[in-house]
């Protein structure tokens, strides 16, 4: 039966189809019904080989410049790929106009910061942005490198997307904050030669992630500058640190946050004063969202004690200092129950 049925085949004209200069060749298949399929004439069929998909969808062009890379660039490429829209963009390191020109977003050179254009160099003289001057609601006013550009203008997108937070979530503006004040603004300053303090420094730090992306740079006297190889080991390190900051603001530093906000919306309940925070877990690291916090709900009167219990099971009380980097606490007095001229009620004294 499957002789009857290969026999069944024949092909009336083959014309080999590598030769793409000829026209189409017809290639008929009949065969009878005893495999019960029908006879397949391609006659219209091109000749041209099938491209692949891929070749026929444009593929986005980041550029940046070549040589010397910084960590600026190297994490505003990193942000980039990490967005839906330039995830599989192919990264052009080069300093031609020409070719930069038919990028579709370039980053840190170009001397051009135009967003319509998604054009972001920060190196022309008259270029002076900061967070604050783009977004008044913000208080940062570092000069903004690549990076900063990259992630005031796509931060907001590139957190929904990594997070799964929605754009307008609360939580994602905090974190986008956050991530902007303890990661990006950092790179910014250095780029920028911008110092964190005036006078002279007692010591250097040599260890920060910038100074790590410049010692990934070929040595001066090596025998090969190439620069590529090095590019990508940066854009690899800056984006495991990012994800890594990213993951614990989320699942450590957030949560913190609401606990802390929990008890100070609560803490009338705990005392009439409203001087007095309790905390529902231990461990939670307090000091810098509860300044935070009671700037953003407003609290007129300090909140001078808070209390949590321990992990064995200890009743803890500590006093909130004046600032964040200081002991100093608000009453400027150690606390001493046996001095307090509160009356029976007192939390603290029932401690």
């Amino acid at each position: 039966m499957w002789r009857r049925c290969l026999t069944a085949f024949s092909i009336t004209k083959v014309t080999s189809l590598l030769n793409t200069s000829k026209p189409a060749s017809v290639l008929r298949l009949s065969q009878g019904n005893c495999c019960g399929l029908r006879s397949v004439d391609i006659r219209h069929m091109s000749g041209q080989p099938k491209r692949l998909c891929t070749e026929t969808m444009s593929v986005k062009k980041i550029g940046t410049h070549n040589g010397t890379f910084h960590c600026d660039e190297v994490l505003a490429c990193f942000l980039l790929l990490k967005l839906p829209q330039y995830k599989d963009a192919e990264i052009i390191r080069t300093r031609d106009p020409a070719q930069l020109a038919e990028c579709d977003i370039v980053v840190d050179v170009g001397g051009e910061f135009d967003p319509k254009r998604h054009r972001y160099d920060h190196h022309q003289r008259t270029f002076a942005e900061n967070f604050h001057s783009l977004y008044p609601e913000k208080p940062w006013v570092t000069k903004l490198s690549s990076a900063g550009l990259v992630y005031a203008h796509f931060g907001r997108q590139l957190l929904a997307q990594l997070t799964q937070l929605k754009e307008d979530d609360r939580q994602l503006e905090v974190l986008y904050d956050k991530l902007y004040e303890n990661f990006v603004e950092e790179v910014d300053a250095v780029d920028n030669g911008i110092s964190q303090y005036d006078g002279e420094a007692r010591y250097t730090i040599s260890s920060t992630l910038s100074a790590r992306v410049s010692h990934l740079n070929p040595r001066w006297n090596s025998k090969s500058q190439d620069t590529e190889e090095g590019f990508r080991k940066a854009m690899k390190m800056v984006g495991e640190e990012f994800m890594d900051r990213l993951d614990f603001y989320q699942s450590s530093w957030l949560p913190a946050r609401a606990v802390v906000e929990e008890a100070v919306k609560e803490r009338h309940k705990v005392d009439p004063s409203g001087e007095i925070v309790l905390f529902s877990q231990c461990g939670c690291p307090w000091k810098e969202h509860l300044f935070s916090l009671e700037k953003e709900l407003q609290v007129e009167t300090p909140i001078k004690f808070v209390l949590y219990e321990d992990q064995n099971g200890h009743w803890r009380v500590q006093c909130v200092p004046v600032g964040l980097n200081t002991f100093q606490n608000s009453n400027n007095e150690v606390l001493n129950p046996q001095s307090c001229q509160c009356t029976d009620s007192c939390i603290i004294c029932a401690l």
